[in-house]
């Protein structure tokens, strides 16, 4: 049986769900990769730790691969502003895409001499609309908010997440410092050891 591994979140991702959200994929030394949205149950389990998702919203591999995707776009934004080059405008139409999903009414449904009734089209997929929507208004928020400046990717490598930089930090969590810390060790001790 394989031991659940456990990452703590990035400095700013309790002030910005979109931020945890985009460090959902996380690249572990040792060439480890883990994805809180790898499959429809860990995805819901993910929506529904943040307060997006019922556990029981049945998701399903489509809703799933919508929401990686939002991830790429958001992904894509974070590393336009953090090196200060312009966005591509696919990133930012994806992310205006999410921002229009969600519904604001359920529909009305009339089924012959049945009564009218509404409802969303389908429950799952409202689901999902709305946490899209309100992940890509947070993600809209940090970039264009006081804390857009504070906004770095991590500074240890393989690490590929994202952080709101407080002080001179800029790793995402205690293990990628250390990693990092090490290694400017390890550097330093080989740099003074003659030939």
């Amino acid at each position: 049986m394989q031991e659940a591994i456990t990452v703590e979140p990035a400095p700013g991702a309790e002030t910005y769900p979109a931020l945890d959200f985009a460090n959902s994929a996380v690249t572990l030394p040792g060439g480890q990769h883990l994805d809180f949205l790898g499959t429809p149950h860990a995805a819901n389990r993910w929506l529904n730790e943040h307060g997006l998702a019922p556990a029981d919203a049945g998701m399903r591999e489509m809703c799933t691969a919508q929401l990686r995707a939002l991830r790429e776009q958001i992904r894509v934004l974070f590393a336009s502003r953090v090196c200060g080059l312009p966005a591509l405008p696919a990133a930012v139409s994806a992310l205006n895409e999410a921002l229009l999903k969600a519904p604001t009414v359920e529909m009305l449904h009339w089924q012959g001499a049945d009564a009218p009734y509404r409802a969303a089209p389908h429950p799952t997929t409202q689901i999902v609309e709305h946490a899209m929507a309100a992940l890509a208004d947070d993600a809209a928020d940090l970039l264009t908010g006081p804390d857009a400046e504070r906004l770095t990717s991590c500074d240890s490598s393989p690490c590929t997440r994202y952080l709101l930089r407080h002080g001179r930090r800029h790793w995402c969590s205690t293990r990628c410092g250390d990693r990092a810390r090490a290694a400017r060790a390890y550097a330093r001790r080989t740099q003074a050891q003659p030939d």
